[in-house]
């Protein structure tokens, strides 16, 4: 059974419709798929089905642990969204909910190589020194 239905898949179309350069999105599970792994890795595959442009990859989290390690996977379920190059855009968790406008933002931006941040914030991430990691946690309310 389809996760998301015909208005929704025809939505997610219309957004993904227009990418200007390719995406793709590796997901992470294992072989017995934890909590909501196999729905994560169902989603991505009917996210992906819906452009020409999106490439679906699906990685086990133990016996891919080089790729998983690479990209710094460190729990499941979990997508990388890469495009031309590697953002370093990754979704930890199902992407439901509200997270899934957050999944259809981040191709969006993974495709068109910008961050969608602004001047001002341009500025003070330049002035960073050393490597930063920024997380953005959320929890379903």
């Amino acid at each position: 059974m389809a996760l998301l239905n015909d208005q929704i898949a025809q939505q997610v179309k219309a957004a993904l419709g227009d990418l200007p350069g390719p995406v793709t999105m590796k997901v992470f599970t294992q072989t017995f798929e934890c909590q909501y792994c196999k729905e994560t890795r169902e989603l991505a595959q009917e996210v992906g089905a819906q452009s020409a442009k999106i490439t679906v990859e699906v990685y086990d989290f133990e016996k891919d642990k080089k790729v998983a390690d690479s990209l710094g996977i460190d729990k499941i379920p979990a997508i990388a969204i890469v495009g031309v190059k590697d953002y370093g855009i990754r979704l930890f968790g199902i992407p439901s909910g509200y997270e899934f406008t957050t999944l259809i933002e981040a191709i969006r931006l993974a495709a068109s190589g910008e961050s969608g941040l602004s001047p001002e914030t341009k500025k003070l991430v330049a002035r960073l020194t050393k490597p930063t990691t920024i997380q953005v946690l959320v929890t379903p309310t």
